[in-house]
């Protein structure tokens, strides 16, 4: 795609920068900045020209404050990007989430974009469509961090008027490949849009938005991004006839059939053996 017209950053940071998206963002987010500092835990490849890479456990606040120094704005990415146990999701999306934001106070950064998530509000029905203001209903411990991390954006802004754009990012794939994901598909395309307007609004305060293409069928009004200005171009609409075709039937007495959430709503319980 073209790239978009954006005020350039001297150094952003992109946390979760050897997932799935943190990949995609990689060579995308380079254009945006002088800068590209890039962190996760896990193996990343060498900097490049204009990048930095740092290996950096968000469940340490000493490691966050040096990752945040120097950095004008935060592409917060990182953490457990799936469901797992809640001993698993609390250090890296929870401690890790407060770590980032309280580094950020400290340093003096002013704006956040946080990767929530749809799951966020996974157990409203497919039936309904609903706005960002709508009460959270998690569909998992994935999705009750996330609705943590909305909370802190909140109250980190209401006491230090550090700004956020809390993306409840819905299915971001190549291409839609489930019925689901026609209401839900948002492109890489779509995403990049979404961030550079995210972080180029002149004022946001706390901002939910739903991370989602401009498709046909959706269960989210998304009229509240209208404010940063992010106007999808893509669909998934193309794929429609091929996804319908491949799925023609789906149960809608199934929870993950009937929830937004999807197969989100039926995972787990993650059970321990009692003690003795």
């Amino acid at each position: 795609m073209e790239r978009l017209s954006a005020p350039r950053f001297k150094r952003l940071l992109l946390t979760g920068a050897a997932g799935n998206l943190g990949r995609v963002l990689r060579p995308r987010m380079k254009h945006y900045c002088d800068v590209l500092r890039l962190s996760d835990l896990a193996p990343m490849d060498p900097a490049g020209e204009g990048e930095e890479v740092v290996q950096a456990p968000l469940e340490e606040l000493a490691a966050m404050q040096s990752l945040l120094k120097d950095v004008d704005a935060v592409l917060h990415f990182g953490g457990v990007s799936i469901e797992k146990p809640f001993d698993v999701v609390l250090p890296a999306n929870i401690v890790g989430a407060y770590n980032v934001y309280e580094a950020a106070r400290q340093r003096g950064v002013k704006r956040i974009v946080f990767a929530s998530s749809n799951h966020v509000i996974g157990f409203y029905s497919q039936g309904e469509t609903i706005t960002p203001q709508a009460l959270p209903r998690p569909d998992s411990y994935y999705g009750l961090s996330k609705a943590f991390g909305e909370n802190l954006a909140q109250f980190y802004f209401d006491r230090y008027g550090l700004e956020t754009v809390s993306l409840r990012i819905g299915s971001c794939w190549p291409e839609p490949t489930d019925r689901r994901m026609l209401a839900s598909w948002l492109s890489y395309d779509d995403l990049e849009r979404l961030l550079v307007a995210a972080l180029s609004a002149p004022v946001v305060g706390h901002s939910v938005i739903y991370g989602v293409s401009d498709n046909r069928s959706t269960w989210w009004d998304n009229s509240a991004a209208r404010h940063i200005g992010y106007r999808p171009q893509d669909s998934s609409e193309p794929w429609r006839a091929q996804v319908e075709a491949a799925h023609p039937y789906v149960d809608p007495s199934r929870p993950e059939v009937r929830c937004q959430g999807g197969g989100f709503v039926v995972l787990g319980p993650f059970e321990k053996d009692p003690a003795p």
